[in-house]
């Protein structure tokens, strides 16, 4: 077989091989009794054959674009709705924790309030806030780590 042509996927409405030998020009398929059957055909009848399983490969790589879109598409669909769904319970519980988050914190000295708050919703570091504050990076540090303790306490009595 001296055919330089790559491979293409087929499908079941398109059970023909092409391919070229010595100059001629051949397809392959199986009959309707089960029997692998080789035909010679003409250059031109080749090449439409050619044009035709060349224009089918594109449809059938659209066909999977769009079916790869839509699963994907149905499947975040799905995981955002599941995800967003929340009981009552859970929706109550949700909005409690952050209501006990809110009130620990302010129970805090203005300090640490202050600290933890630049450390953890502004995401400045610890050397930053000492420079702002003027004063040890370990300073900082420990007052951070004590509102934590802090509140973790505070939540943990309620």
């Amino acid at each position: 077989m001296d055919d330089n042509r790559p491979k293409r996927r087929k499908n079941k409405y398109n059970p023909y091989t092409l391919h070229t030998e010595n100059g001629k020009y051949y397809i392959s398929f199986t009959d309707i009794n089960d029997k692998s059957q080789t035909v010679q055909v003409s250059k031109n009848l080749f090449e439409q054959f050619d044009k035709f399983e060349l224009e089918d490969i594109s449809e059938m790589n659209e066909y999977d674009r769009h079916l790869e879109h839509f699963i994907l598409s149905e499947e975040m669909l799905n995981k955002r709705n599941n995800s967003m769904i929340r009981t009552l319970e859970e929706n109550f519980d949700f909005y409690q924790d952050v209501k006990n988050l809110h009130m620990a914190i302010n129970e805090l000295p203005e300090v640490q309030k202050r600290r933890l708050k630049k450390y953890y919703f502004d995401e400045k570091s610890f050397k930053e806030i000492a420079l702002e504050e003027r004063c040890s990076y370990q300073c900082v540090q420990r007052s951070v780590y004590r509102a934590t303790v802090k509140i973790k306490n505070i939540l943990k009595n309620l």
